[in-house]
């Protein structure tokens, strides 16, 4: 079922129906309001200029100089509270975004009805639940890491949805229980390119068991359009009836190429484990598409251990193309042919992201709302993995990534 702007408010809407009751509300109880945020100063430099280290959608990241543009963001989050059902939280978030600036932009915009002790109601703009720390995964401070693997937490181009959920939590014996079921639609700037997931539907199930052993498990399906006028005028030419006419397999491969309402999904397993001073992770996940964009496996395992306030930690992981969903078969004897197969071959570079990633880093806790972390990274893409490259298809090579940054939450 398609949801749409008719049967849910604006996020700006919602915000301001939320203040404005929580105002009123005021009157009655100086508690109505709560503030809270947090914010990241950090620093990224790169062993080779070949290809810029950035997160997933960023067009700017880190060579040989260092930036400050990768990790770096400041979130504020209001929470208004009109009685003991009935709440809003509104979180406007400042980091670089897929167009390269950094415009304050909603977040979470989202009004929630507290129906039972064990049922609750969200309608709004709300963190996409696709990773087991969705809901926090731009906090870095709530986080061991000094961010979320990138072979992983790479895959999926969005962070929020515009849309509805309905969660359940139970105990069973000693176990607790949590259900999530959602639906919407989202859109965002990767690279400066517009991509839209519409008709978005997803469940997750998480059960947290003594211990301190937590299992998640997280699927969603959508539609999925990109908006790239590169891509509109390859898949335009193979479609060309003169070209049809020489060969159904210029047509073929547009309709392998297009990017317009095509089905994609995206599943994950999870399990973490926090008891006493050690603490692990593990995230496995899987993305598959029906357009060009490649279908790919990631995994990722972190396993630390405190001593009083430092954490040490590794982090191993991969991110795997398993298929990718098209094939350039265009023969090039004319060099309008030629021209045309090139920049197939560019637009399916661009989605040959494999690589694996060994990361060796220090969390600090030195007040009692301030971390301070450093993170070492040796990245070996298969060819560009999730680098920024001049010319889509260029080999990477082995990177190593340098951050530090420094994580607060007040």
């Amino acid at each position: 079922m398609r949801i749409g702007t008719a049967v849910f408010l604006t996020p700006v809407a919602l915000a301001l129906l939320t203040l404005t009751g929580a105002a009123r509300a005021q009157a009655a109880s100086d508690s109505a309001f709560s503030f809270s945020g947090f914010g990241t100063l950090g620093l990224v430099k790169s062993s080779s200029d070949t290809g810029k280290y950035a997160l997933y959608g960023q067009p700017r990241g880190a060579d040989t100089s260092v930036t400050g543009e990768v990790d770096s963001k400041l979130g504020l989050q209001v929470t208004a509270r009109a009685n003991a059902m009935f709440s809003g939280t509104v979180q406007v978030l400042t980091k670089q975004d897929g167009k390269g600036k950094f415009t304050p932009a909603l977040e979470w915009a989202f009004v929630k009805a507290q129906v039972s002790p064990n049922l609750a109601l969200r309608l709004g703009r709300m963190g996409g639940p696709f990773f087991a720390v969705s809901d926090f995964r731009d906090v870095g401070f709530a986080n061991t890491w000094l961010r979320p693997p990138q072979d992983v937490y790479g895959q999926v181009p969005v962070s929020h949805f515009d849309g509805a959920d309905l969660s359940y939590q139970t105990t069973l014996g000693s176990a607790t229980v949590t259900a999530q079921l959602y639906g919407g639609k989202s859109s965002n700037y990767v690279t400066s390119n517009k991509v839209e997931l519409d008709k978005v539907m997803g469940i997750n199930a998480t059960v947290e068991l003594d211990g301190g052993l937590t299992l998640r498990f997280g699927h969603v399906d959508s539609k999925l359009t990109v908006h790239s006028s590169t891509l509109a005028g390859i898949v335009g030419a193979l479609r060309n009836p003169a070209l049809a006419g020489l060969s159904p397999t210029f047509a073929a491969l547009g309709n392998q190429l297009d990017g317009t309402d095509k089905k994609a999904t995206f599943t994950g397993i999870g399990a973490s484990y926090d008891q006493g001073n050690w603490l692990a992770n593990f995230e496995y996940t899987q993305r598959r598409t029906d357009s060009y964009v490649s279908d790919t496996n990631g995994w990722y395992l972190t396993v630390g251990h405190r001593f009083g306030k430092f954490t040490p930690y590794l982090t191993m992981s991969e991110l795997k193309v398993v298929d990718a969903n098209a094939v350039n078969n265009i023969p090039a004897p004319t060099p309008q042919l030629a021209g045309l197969k090139a920049g197939v071959n560019l637009v399916l570079a661009g989605q040959a992201i494999s690589q694996k990633t060994g990361a060796l880093g220090l969390r600090w806790d030195a007040y009692r709302n301030i971390a301070v972390k450093a993170q070492f990274e040796r990245i070996s893409p298969k060819t560009q993995g999730l680098f920024l490259v001049p010319t889509n298809g260029t080999m990477v090579g082995k990177t190593n990534i340098y951050s530090i940054a420094v994580d607060t939450v007040f």
